[in-house]
């Protein structure tokens, strides 16, 4: 997939005033500090679409991207940044909730995690959240120009055992990236226009 546009459409807390348009979304969340909105600018060809920080934590609501006018791509809160008050967090953990358990146009969501570290149990309890709930989900890894192949094969395999432990049948689609290099963009945004090409073809938002 080329990117020809995108354009940021409305940041909000309530799922209710998200865009209404029956287009396809795809969400982007992980832990903060993940490389979330590196990854999503190196995706759609733009340095700040996503504002980038040194402070984790950032994004604090759902930002909607419109792309190539005919799909949404979600910029979601991250979970688990210590730093961030109770009261805080609770309330976005029930935005994010919402968003994942009402919003129909929901197609995929692309959960984040930084293969420089090995299994985090945030993350393994995130996705068996997703699972659990029956959202569709598929895991990005970034910052892969951060350490060896060797280590990045060593992690993953230390996630799909972790997450057979946790009764997962099998280990979810992942994709390898990097926002340094490039690395992974065709098959991410190659994936989403699979998905889009079937949705259109069967009219099926």
């Amino acid at each position: 997939m080329k990117i020809n546009t995108a354009e940021f459409i409305i940041s909000n807390s309530e799922v209710d005033k998200c865009p209404k348009e029956p287009i396809p979304e795809y969400a982007f969340i992980g832990r903060s500090n993940v490389g979330k909105s590196s990854l999503i600018n190196m995706l759609t060809n733009h340095k700040n679409l996503a504002k980038t920080s040194g402070r984790p934590g950032k994004t604090q609501l759902i930002n909607h991207f419109k792309i190539n006018n005919n799909w949404f791509l979600v910029d979601l809160p991250g979970y688990g940044y210590a730093k961030v008050s109770k009261k805080t967090k609770s309330v976005f953990q029930q935005f994010i909730t919402d968003y994942f358990e009402t919003r129909q146009q929901l197609i995929c969501a692309f959960v984040l995690i930084d293969i420089r570290h090995e299994a985090q149990n945030i993350d393994i309890e995130f996705m068996s959240y997703m699972g659990e709930s029956e959202i569709p989900f598929c895991i990005i890894f970034t910052k892969a120009d951060k350490i060896s192949k060797t280590k990045i094969d060593s992690h993953i395999a230390a996630y799909t055992k972790q997450m057979y432990a946790n009764n997962w049948e099998e280990m979810p689609q992942y994709f390898v990236t990097s926002a340094t290099d490039g690395l992974g963009k065709e098959a991410v945004l190659d994936y989403i226009e699979a998905i889009n090409e079937d949705l259109f073809k069967n009219n099926s938002l």
